[in-house]
């Protein structure tokens, strides 16, 4: 039988520069080094003692230096330390994009399906770049084949990402979304690391809002013993404290933040290990870690209800497994008409960034 046989690809690595092979492993370990480079480094130092990373045609001290020259690394000029650029920062967030985005849209055609169209599905006259994330019906071929033909010649014909052209969707209507990162002790106890997972979702959904629906506007609420917004920016650099879970404080300051956008679509999407353990009152910080806290929870129920009153859904992924924790989100998922995933750490991304696109669709009927 004549044909093609496809197989999975699987790149080189004699076609991986050294560089490229150490900036991957680089990248990995920010995540779990909370954005510190000189931490990193360090670490990638030990294994290049323990496992011959490097040789003598391309160091450690190669790869630093490649590192600053590239703009992925600014030395303190005052102490010498090495620390993490806006361009780093970027980069970590598209990685996080690719990791987890790319597998969902690898997964089968027609899984999710739905009878709306969501907002932007109307094409423009408008061009522009190819961005990742677009679909192939908008890439215009003609345009893209002359780019190639432009920037290649007709001899050696080759159509490369940078050639692409793409016509623009018309963005009607915006979602504006508040991301709210458990960070209390619990995200790290009894070695179970939650929070780095969080982080990866965190600045996923960032970047794939960034790109895709440039209109919408996200917030990252982190909540402990209480509730402060941080910058897309900072969220490699994120760690858990040692914080009770005041989940009260983090729905007020969604609740104020959202308050302040001017578009009809909001939503709340809550990370968390799913256990209330304070609040405050009067000024003070009620505490209390043993159980579920009524007085707590009652509170929390509350709110939820509120937003269920302003039209403001929100979507819990619970990583943790306790039956009477999950019992709690049930109940708080109920008084808010929202919807709640009981998640292992491993699947959470593809959960929260489809779940997002198809709160999307379903909004912008």
């Amino acid at each position: 039988m004549i044909g093609y046989r496809f197989s999975r690809f699987t790149e080189s690595e004699e076609k991986r520069s050294p560089f490229e092979r150490l900036f991957e492993l680089f990248m990995q370990l920010l995540k779990y080094t909370a954005g510190d480079a000189e931490e990193a480094l360090s670490w990638m130092n030990e294994l290049d003692r323990e496992h011959k990373i490097t040789d003598s045609s391309y160091t450690m001290e190669d790869f630093i230096r490649d590192l600053r020259e590239k703009g992925y690394l600014k030395e303190d000029p005052r102490s010498g330390a090495y620390s993490l650029t806006a361009k780093t920062e970027q980069q970590m967030r598209r990685n996080a994009l690719e990791g987890i985005f790319g597998r969902v849209k690898r997964s089968k055609q027609g899984n999710h399906r739905t009878k709306f169209t969501g907002a932007g599905d109307e094409l423009t006259s408008d061009m522009r770049e190819y961005r990742f994330g677009d679909s192939a019906d908008q890439i215009s071929m003609t345009d893209s084949i002359r780019n190639a033909q432009i920037h290649h010649g007709i001899q050696e014909f080759n159509l490369t990402e940078e050639d692409l052209e793409v016509m623009e969707k018309e963005h009607k209507a915006q979602t504006s979304t508040v991301l709210m990162i458990d960070v209390s002790h619990s995200m790290i106890l009894y070695g179970e690391d939650r929070i780095t997972p969080a982080k990866q979702v965190a600045m996923a959904l960032a970047e794939l809002i960034r790109i895709r629906y440039p209109r919408d506007t996200i917030d990252v609420i982190a909540f402990g013993d209480s509730a402060w917004q941080i910058e897309v920016k900072d969220l490699p650099y994120l760690q858990v404290g040692p914080y009770h879970t005041n989940t009260v404080a983090g729905l007020e300051l969604a609740m104020d933040l959202l308050r302040r956008r001017k578009n009809p679509n909001k939503q709340i999407i809550m990370i968390t290990d799913g256990k209330p353990s304070c609040m405050t009152e009067g000024g003070r910080l009620y505490k209390n870690s043993f159980g579920l806290d009524r007085r707590i929870v009652n509170r929390c129920l509350n709110l939820a209800s509120s937003c269920r009153k302003l039209s403001i859904p929100i979507t819990t992924f619970m990583v943790a497994e306790d039956p009477y924790l999950r019992a709690f989100i049930r109940e708080f998922s109920e008084a808010n008409s929202g919807k709640a995933y009981y998640t292992s750490l491993k699947g959470l991304g593809e959960y929260v960034l489809e779940d997002f696109e198809r709160n999307r669709k379903s909004k912008h009927k």
